[in-house]
């Protein structure tokens, strides 16, 4: 199997796998996983039990991969101890990156391409939606895990990897940045859900806010916590491992909880088309906000009562961001067909619409 290269070009897979220190072995890669930036391969071959998932990190969107490398490998190895503290296996509890034979955590082409590698962890599988609020609980279960188990790692050793991320105010000003430029001359599409964002201008800086006043303290955070981020065992249903950690840096736990219920609370996809199946399930709240806290543990009165707004927040900002590459030519999501963008952001405004209509219900779940 053959890929394409950042510039165009067409290489094969073998000599790329065999730079990595794995055994030797008649390796093949096929494309693996439905991710939005990343391009994802598993590697296997018919004399060799263990699998490998090969990834080519997109530059685009991380601009230092060294720095990405950097801090899977923090993290990951702060968990393995964890795990096995615990006395848990860490080779299936959490990610496992592979080296280079030279030593370091990727593998950068002559074209210019970054790669890296690690154990796949097998007899699992993921979802994109919960089939049952007893399944989205155990995934609230693994993030509430991953939370605690970082809880004592120093945060501030961990870089950047894209500035402003969870920065909702800044994700406004691009967006009315986009719409004042019009490259492509989509604004008058757009016209109902820019005044939708900008109607809410006014709370965007809640959280910010609340970090750069002392309120809400800054933790690791993982800060892409869909429900297909989490490894489920194929024999029992148990939340076995936290994955895709390219996003992992400073954040609050107010962004992991919001982006699951945002994702995994609804009850129709991300890019749904038909307004009308796109619902806020208090049922799943409930369930996975059980499952978050009670592995979590003690946090703050202050955090608590951040995380409804984390939900409302990752949801407006999802929109906002879907609806500014909309706007700017669709260059940051991959879209699969046209206007993917502008379902996207409109599905999410309708979210953020429904979580506003049982706002009061949210509140209540997360007492319970």
């Amino acid at each position: 199997m053959k890929m394409e290269t950042a510039n165009g070009a067409q290489m094969e897979f073998l000599p790329l796998i065999q730079a990595f220190d794995i055994p030797e072995g008649s390796w093949k890669a096929e494309a693996f996983g439905n991710g939005h930036i990343n391009r994802t391969y598993r590697v296997t071959a018919p004399e060799r039990q263990e699998e490998y998932i090969l990834q080519w990190i997109n530059q685009h969107v991380f601009h230092y991969p060294d720095q990405v490398q950097e801090n899977i490998l923090a993290v990951t190895s702060h968990l393995r101890e964890k795990i096995l503290a615990e006395g848990g296996d860490p080779n299936r509890e959490t990610l496992r990156v592979i080296p280079a034979r030279d030593g370091r955590s990727w593998v950068r082409t002559a074209e210019g391409d970054w790669w890296r590698m690690f154990l796949n962890v097998e007899r699992t599988f993921s979802m994109d939606l919960p089939d049952s609020p007893d399944r989205f609980r155990k995934c609230g279960e693994a993030f509430g895990r991953f939370q605690r188990r970082l809880g004592d790692f120093p945060v501030e050793k961990l870089h950047e990897t894209i500035p402003n991320f969870h920065n909702t105010p800044w994700r406004l000003e691009n967006l009315e940045k986009a719409a004042r430029e019009d490259a492509l001359g989509r604004l008058k599409e757009v016209r109902p859900e820019l005044d939708f964002c900008l109607k809410r201008a006014e709370w965007t800086g809640k959280l910010v806010s609340g970090l750069r006043e002392g309120t809400l303290p800054l933790r690791v955070t993982h800060n892409d916590t869909k429900l297909n981020n989490v490894l489920l065992d194929r024999e029992t249903g148990e939340a076995v491992c936290v994955v895709d950690l390219d996003t992992v840096m400073p954040g609050l736990m107010a962004y992991d909880y919001g982006e699951a219920i945002r994702t995994g609370a609804s009850t129709a996809p991300e890019d749904e088309t038909n307004p009308e199946k796109i619902q806020i399930s208090l049922p799943l709240v409930q369930a996975y906000t059980r499952g978050f806290l009670a592995e979590l543990g003690a946090i703050t009165p202050e955090e608590r009562l951040s995380l409804p707004w984390g939900a409302r927040m990752m949801t407006l900002e999802n929109g906002m961001r879907f609806l500014t590459d909309y706007l700017e030519g669709d260059h940051y999501f991959a879209i699969h067909r046209p206007r993917h963008n502008l379902d996207r952001a409109r599905a999410q405004l309708t979210l953020l619409s429904r979580m506003e209509e049982k706002w009061d219900e949210l509140l209540a779940a997360l007492e319970e």
